[in-house]
């Protein structure tokens, strides 16, 4: 085989990017991916496995999947008016949302935020820009507005909650980038059900505006569900660049039987934010940690300068995996991300949090 095929075949932006690498996790508690860690019951799994008992695997599914569409705009109260497009997670609307623009054409976002709007964006060649936050992680408005002004971009992403940060940005702020800017403007709720917060209601106030949210962070993560709210001009031009079938019969079935037992989801939610608001004060208990608001499932800390490596490994040690987002450098500088987790992984966690840092003083 020519030993430089790739490079002379693939697009140099391509060559260019480095995969999404996700770690093993393997004997370890899992706390670095902000997942929901309650399964469920058995009585509750034998019903949703009955539910599968029918599903017709030699046919193509519903390619619309108009039931499950139908429902999740009734689980989260959107005006019939509005549409509602499905994807395999939100990482496929990001990718059909970018697939959709003219080539070379600019997106922007905030840094730090979800790493998947840059990564898409340049595999398919776009311009990506980024304006940095200040120094608590709040929105640098005029630095945005200027940006949108001289950029021009025909998409902006927004995520609210903000990942990696924790924290929901000024609605006003975010209501004076809707007004300005001509092109799209999506809010990512990845974290909406921790955050009791959403521009789903303004839908109706800005044209430009798209509000994206994902079952993943409710506790469907094995699922890979998300979904793209707007008005309907929108959403029919999006589905153009939708794969066929892109949500599997599976899926399909299993999201329906799951958004039927929302009361299951809405008390785990509850017990995670209580967990989270415990393990806030816990870790602002320790003197050496800034501790981070929150309005997500997870809880950004900046640990002493220089000091988050050797945390983040003296945590593994101990069987706990977390996020060490140190190596990112800028605003994230010596942070580490926390997933909250089940009460008994929790102090597990903050327990062994402490071990490290006073074996290490």
């Amino acid at each position: 085989m020519e030993k430089n095929l790739a490079a002379r075949l693939f697009r140099p932006e391509v060559l260019a990017l480095s995969a999404y690498k996700v770690a093993d996790a393997s004997g370890l508690i899992k706390l670095d991916a902000m997942e929901n860690p309650y399964q469920w019951s058995d009585a509750i799994n034998q019903q949703w496995l009955a539910s599968l008992k029918n599903c017709a695997l030699n046919r193509y599914p519903d390619p619309t999947a108009r039931e499950l569409n139908a429902l999740i705009k009734k689980t989260n109260a959107i005006p019939a008016e509005y549409s509602v497009l499905l994807g395999n997670g939100s990482d496929e609307i990001i990718q059909m949302l970018l697939m959709a623009l003219p080539p070379q054409a600019n997106i922007l976002a905030v840094e730090p935020s979800f790493v998947m709007y840059k990564q898409i964006s340049l595999s398919l060649g776009l311009n990506y820009h980024s304006v940095p936050l200040q120094a608590d992680f709040s929105l640098d408005l005029p630095a945005l507005l200027a940006a949108i002004k001289i950029e021009q971009p025909a998409l902006i992403f927004l995520a609210y909650p903000n990942n990696p940060t924790g924290n929901l940005f000024d609605i006003t702020a975010i209501e004076a980038i809707l007004q300005t800017s001509t092109g799209l403007v999506v809010i990512d709720e990845a974290y909406a059900p921790f955050a009791h917060a959403s521009f789903m209601e303004h839908l109706a106030h800005y044209e430009n505006l798209l509000v994206m949210r994902t079952l993943s962070k409710l506790g469907l993560a094995g699922l890979r569900l998300g979904f793209i709210v707007g008005n309907s001009t929108l959403i029919e031009q999006l589905d153009k660049v939708r794969l066929p079938y892109n949500i599997n019969v599976l899926t399909q079935v299993s999201a329906i039987f799951a958004l039927s037992h929302e009361s299951l989801f809405l008390a785990q939610t509850q017990l995670i934010c209580e967990q989270r608001a415990l393990l806030v004060e816990q870790l602002k208990g320790l003197t050496e940690m800034t501790v981070y608001p929150s309005s997500a499932n997870f809880i950004l800390f900046r640990t002493p300068p220089e000091r988050a490596d050797e945390i983040f490994a003296g945590l593994k040690q101990q069987g706990i995996l977390i996020k060490n987002l140190s190596p990112q450098a800028g605003l994230l500088s010596d942070c580490l991300r926390v997933t909250v987790g089940k009460p008994e992984e929790n102090q597990l966690f903050f327990t062994a949090l402490v071990k490290t840092l006073a074996a290490n003083c």
